[in-house]
């Protein structure tokens, strides 16, 4: 079984404040298709209550994360005007060795991202 793990956390740049209540989906491309692995909120540290992936299931391969920032815009009073500048927003990366801890954050705001390979 591999040592490694997939994180992440949202922090809302325009609050200062952690992202809580974000719905992220986490996919895999298999075959040149997503396969839909499972959906999570982000809690009041704007993180998930548990790794997105570890042991047997975190295997070397394409990922994406989509962070449902539109939804969250909204219920914060962030959104401005329809149609939203940002609504999901889709990381796709690759895992090329399972015994590492992957951590995929995201830094949000509305007209504006940024990620990074965190530890």
């Amino acid at each position: 079984m591999g040592q490694g793990r997939l994180t992440t956390h949202v922090l809302n740049t325009a609050s200062g404040k952690p992202a809580g209540g974000l719905r992220i989906a986490l996919f895999r491309e298999m075959q040149g298709a997503l396969q839909h692995i499972l959906e999570v909120r982000t809690n009041a540290d704007g993180r998930t209550d548990a790794p997105l992936l570890t042991g047997e299931v975190f295997t070397p391969g394409v990922y994406e994360l989509h962070f449902h920032a539109g939804d969250y815009l909204k219920a914060n009073g962030q959104a401005g005007e329809e149609p939203l500048f940002l609504d999901r927003i889709p990381i796709r990366f690759g895992i090329a060795d399972a015994d590492q801890h992957f951590h995929v954050p995201l830094l949000l705001s509305p007209f504006g991202y940024s990620t990074y390979r965190g530890s």
